[in-house]
């Protein structure tokens, strides 16, 4: 559920400004409104450590042995500085040598010479200028009295010349401008940079074993800007200053206290009803909060004032990924994939009871369609077989059914699931809409008719099963109907003026309704990318058995990499197709727009 939040004030003197703050930062339970930046000096000092921590770890040896101790302020601020000046060092030589690899690569059909020899010529009055001719141009240069040339080799099959003097402007030749170092020198500049940077490597290196010492103090910076940011966001006068903020219903007798600790005045209310940015803190379950991972991934959060459907998300994205990884040996890979991670970690945590579930959903499913990497002489293992629902089956031959048949079985179930959840969705707008007296839940009704209406149409449709279809369309007018006259109510309307809004609004209504088809025909891809899965998999179990005698290792390299392959894509479809579902259909249905702003009080980490 998402907890209810009020409006807190907290006021005191401007002398005491400080002490507020490291009290209320203690409480941690306030959410800052409308939080301001801290001063640039801070947040650059912070960033800039977090950079060069990040850098560090690509420097870390996983066999080596990490520090554990943090290092005292002093020893760390000169390990510090060793590092960002390693770093800032290594960043300059990189730059030397690509400077020094690109004047090899001009200078270099030139042959290697010592340009110091060559401006010692010039200062002895030798004016020597180096040009590549066309061959055109090379004979005019040689012909012309006024010009004296020294042939020399050929360069990037050009014509090449040293002439004492600039050309005449009517002879075109390109210059060779000189460089400061030879061939050698800059060879040798870049032996000598990599040195160094493998000097700098080393310090880099010895360094990173203390990443904890680095991460205690981004920790600590961290805090500094948080800090910062809440004394930047507070208001003030002459003699007071004062904080606003949310703060969760079931936090305020802590919040109280503090602030009678703290000798502050405070104030508490209810939050506004256009405020658009109330944080949102959704209470988990236990069942619940397995969901909570695959939120935080995607970024989304329910606006304050929408619902929680969380545990509906969870059950369904279940179903979702069991379909759509639609392999029972894939579902084995994941679930020892699991027990892995969870041995290695040597905790339950959120994530890994996820993955728990869902691997677990996945062989169920695999078990239930007879789905094991692909493989049909599967079904002649006779426990195996056994565990098949035969309308579901992948290979139903086994069981005396076409594959029409199936699949067609299949297909309904994909789009019954849809009916469902876009209903659900409708239904828990109209509960929602009923606690706050909005008679737009009616409106919610006609698109649970409308949702029940469509299913019956895309049965007959694309199954072909014989369904009367005038009680559909009938439904549909309906439910078209009762959305455009009540779709416009609110509780701040009169009758009249939500009729006339929702009349208005008649045109998008109808395309809604056939948007309304479209959403539970999308349900199909439940059906059609576990279908591409088995196909794919059954695609490269082909391709390795015709793999025999020595092109057997062959043959076994293709099952392994194929299957990896395939593996990878259904997880990628479970984000692209089975998260969609819930997050665009579903929710749409339920009235979420995911528009939370999460809820992050001001506290030391």
């Amino acid at each position: 559920m998402i907890e209810k939040m009020k409006m807190v004030c907290l006021v005191t003197t401007a002398s005491r400004k400080e002490e507020m703050l490291q009290n209320l930062r203690d409480a941690g339970v306030v959410h800052l409104r409308e939080k301001k930046s801290a001063e640039r000096e801070v947040t650059e000092r912070f960033q800039t450590l977090v950079r060069t921590t990040g850098t560090l770890k690509e420097y870390a040896d996983p066999k080596q042995k990490k520090e554990t101790d943090i290092l005292p302020d002093r020893d760390f601020e000169k390990l510090y500085d060793k590092v960002k000046a390693a770093l800032e060092e290594k960043n300059t030589l990189t730059q030397s040598i690509a400077s020094a690899a690109a004047e090899i690569d001009r200078i270099q059909a030139w042959g290697d010479f010592s340009p110091a020899e060559i401006r010692a010529l010039k200062e002895e009055g030798y004016d020597l200028h180096f040009y590549r001719f066309e061959e055109k141009e090379y004979r005019a240069a040689l012909q012309d009295e006024r010009i004296r040339v020294i042939p020399l080799q050929s360069v990037d099959k050009q014509r090449a010349a040293a002439v004492i003097g600039a050309l005449p402007k009517e002879i075109v030749g390109t210059e060779f401008l000189l460089p400061e170092k030879g061939l050698s020198g800059l060879q040798k500049e870049i032996e000598t940079a990599r040195e160094r940077i493998a000097d700098c490597d080393e310090i880099l290196r010895k360094a990173s074993v203390h990443e904890a010492s680095f991460e205690e103090r981004i920790r600590r910076l961290r805090n500094e800007v948080t800090f910062a940011e809440a004394k930047a966001t507070t208001e003030a006068d002459e003699d007071f200053v004062w904080l606003t903020g949310y703060i969760p219903e079931t936090e305020l007798d802590a919040f109280r206290r503090m602030a009678s600790e703290s000798r502050c005045a405070y104030a508490v209310d209810d939050v506004e009803e256009d405020d658009d940015q109330i944080p949102t803190k959704v209470r988990y379950n236990k069942v619940s909060k397995l969901i909570k991972p695959v939120f935080d991934i995607l970024g989304i959060l329910p606006g304050y004032r929408e619902q929680d459907i969380s545990l509906w998300f969870f059950l369904f994205f279940i179903l979702f990924f069991a379909m759509i990884i639609g392999d029972g040996g894939y579902g084995m890979l994941i679930l020892l994939g699991t027990v892995f991670l969870h041995v290695r970690q040597k905790k339950m945590t959120n994530v890994t009871f996820l993955l728990y579930v869902l691997s677990i959903a996945t062989v169920v499913w695999g078990a239930v369609t007879g789905t094991w990497f692909g493989m049909k002489s599967a079904m002649e293992v006779p426990l195996l077989k056994r565990l098949v629902i035969p309308s579901l089956a992948t290979y139903p031959e086994y069981f005396g059914l076409t594959s029409n048949v199936t699949q067609n079985a299949i297909m309904k179930f994909s789009f019954s699931i849809g009916a469902i959840q876009m209903a659900l969705g409708s239904i828990l707008s109209i509960k929602k809409k009923l606690s706050e007296k909005d008679l737009s839940w009616v409106a919610d009704a006609g698109w649970t008719i409308a949702v029940i209406s469509m299913y019956l149409l895309s049965l007959n449709l694309v199954i072909h099963e014989n369904i009367p279809l005038v009680p559909v369309f009938v439904g549909i007018g309906i439910a078209f109907l009762l959305v455009v006259l009540f779709g416009g109510m609110a509780p701040d309307k009169t009758f009249g003026e939500g009729l006339k809004a929702g009349l208005s609004d008649s045109f998008t209504v109808f395309l809604n309704t056939i948007s309304c088809f479209g959403n539970v025909m999308s349900y199909i891809r439940l059906f059609a990318v576990g279908m591409a899965g088995v196909a794919i998999s059954q695609s490269f179990n082909g391709i390795a058995a015709g793999m025999k005698g020595p092109w057997m290792i062959l043959g076994v390299a293709v099952v392994l990499i194929g299957h990896a392959l395939n593996l990878v894509m259904c997880f990628l479809s479970v984000v692209v197709h089975g998260v969609r579902l819930n997050v665009l259909e579903f929710s749409g249905q339920a009235g979420l727009e995911w528009t939370g702003v999460p809820y992050e009080p001001f506290k030391k980490q």
